[in-house]
């Protein structure tokens, strides 16, 4: 990419834009290959997902009414777009008695394995070697870190599903235009709900998954970054795993291969974030120092060149000359 610094008229510009924080983010996720990392993340992540909506599912058959329940599959339809279209979930909720103890213990197995490789590639983006402890203790840690996260998860669902709740309640209640700028406003605030719901999430994810203490200031950013790309995501996706991943002439594979399209973007954001926390864009002051030692090195290189000359010139003479008298 150097070449393009060459180039006149945009050189400048390229070069200005390497420069940034957000470029040099992209350059460590390709030396540490992010496009694998992100891969295995999606895989395992689509592999965990499955039981966590059968024992979300026996959950709400135990807790809740029919009401609530449809409520639930409402929010869950607008949380992971399209999904109820495939999945029945009034008829996991009906079953979820016979499946909730093996879902469960599918979700601890492959949850646990879930944080471990989550962990293992926000640790190689920071480049850290893997850490050397106890197996045994280690499965109780990530099962620890997966019921906290769990919980820090579960309140950003929440905070999200009665935010958009709210937004229409508000509108009902003072009898708001859903066409008018107060609708879009409400949904605004919504949105700006979520995105600070995802931003505590991602305070949580950035730190004590890979166990590590970055800069505050690039880790609020990096946070912010990721809460709201995750719901633009969300935003973007909808249409697509509702428009099109529905269709019947896709047959049985829209939804997931939507899904894991989803995931996929999910996980490389992630990715990015951590990579920002884990980046120190270099300041002005240390390029000013990398200035100064260059000239300092040019001088001192003159220096010696000269004092070379001279020594050689002196030899010269002396040579050339006559026997001094003893």
């Amino acid at each position: 990419m150097d070449w393009l610094k060459k180039l006149p008229g945009i050189g400048p510009l390229v070069a200005k834009g390497m420069r940034t924080h957000a470029w040099q983010s992209y350059e460590r996720l390709d030396e540490v290959h992010w496009t694998r990392l992100a891969a295995a993340m999606t895989f395992i992540s689509f592999l965990a997902l499955f039981p966590l909506l059968t024992v979300a599912a026996a959950i709400a058959a135990a807790t809740l009414s029919k009401k609530q329940q449809d409520s639930l599959e409402s929010k869950i339809s607008e949380q992971v777009p399209g999904i109820s279209d495939q999945l029945n979930l009034d008829a996991l909720v009906e079953n979820a008695g016979t499946v909730g103890l093996v879902a469960g213990a599918l979700l601890l197995f492959t949850g646990i394995g879930w944080v471990g490789s989550m962990r293992e590639c926000l640790r190689a983006v920071w480049e850290l070697p893997d850490e050397e402890e106890n197996p045994v203790l280690r499965k109780v840690k990530d099962a620890g870190v997966l019921f906290g996260l769990g919980g820090a998860g579960l309140a950003s669902f929440a905070a999200s599903a009665l935010a958009s709740t709210a937004v229409g309640r508000t509108a009902d209640l003072f009898g708001i235009d859903e066409q008018g700028w107060g609708t879009v406003l409400l949904q605004v605030l919504a949105f700006a709900i979520a995105v600070l719901a995802d931003f505590l999430l991602l305070l949580y994810v950035l730190t004590l998954l890979p166990g590590v203490q970055p800069d505050r200031r690039r880790l609020i950013t990096a946070a912010l970054i990721g809460a709201a790309g995750f719901e633009l995501l969300k935003l973007l996706l909808g249409g697509y795993m509702k428009g099109v991943a529905a269709k019947n002439m896709y047959g049985a594979f829209g939804v997931p291969v939507a899904l894991l399209l989803w995931i996929n973007f999910t996980a490389k954001l992630l990715l990015f974030c951590a990579a920002w926390t884990a980046t120190r864009r270099a300041s002005r002051t240390d390029e000013e120092e990398a200035g100064d030692g260059e000239k300092a090195a040019s001088v001192e290189t003159a220096s010696t060149t000269e004092s070379s000359v001279e020594t050689a010139s002196g030899a010269t003479v002396h040579k050339g000359g006559r026997r001094p008298q003893s």
